[in-house]
């Protein structure tokens, strides 16, 4: 069975199912793996836009807000299954992302401790710096085994 590619989605990226009915209702959102690491993205629709048509920083932050821990999830396996609620999240907005942009993030695990996790990221926008931030995650309970994002 082979899968169509999405034009609107650079190769190597495919759907991920995570944050829930929130991102079903903000995603969707796009994972590619390489080795030990992620990138994760999105378009930008005009849902995601202020009024200005851009992308409302309410959206970058929400990105942020996933990519850091979903990042930790795949770059350090003893933490692959747990939650990572939100403790701190700063987010410096660099520049715009356009409507109809590819915003990409990636992130990168600082410290885990017995109990937080702490991180950074940067997104871009086609290419462009758009943002970084940072954040500390409490270090929550498993997911349930059936647990689908």
């Amino acid at each position: 069975m082979t899968t169509k590619h999405n034009p609107d989605v650079p190769p190597g990226f495919h759907p991920f199912a995570a944050g829930g009915a929130f991102m079903a209702g903000n995603g969707p959102l796009y994972l590619r793996r390489l080795e030990g690491q992620a990138r994760f993205g999105f378009r930008v629709e005009a849902r995601h836009c202020n009024p200005m048509g851009v992308l409302h920083g309410g959206m970058t932050a929400s990105f942020c807000d996933m990519l850091l821990p979903l990042a930790v999830h795949v770059q350090h396996e003893p933490l692959s299954r747990r939650f990572l609620p939100t403790i701190s999240l700063q987010v410096d907005y660099l520049a715009p992302a356009a409507l109809g942009a590819w915003v990409e993030g990636t992130a990168e695990l600082l410290r885990a401790t017995r109990s937080l996790v702490f991180a950074q990221g940067f997104v871009t926008t086609d290419g462009e710096p758009c943002a970084r931030a940072s954040g500390v995650f409490k270090i929550g309970p498993e997911f349930p085994a059936d647990f689908r994002g």
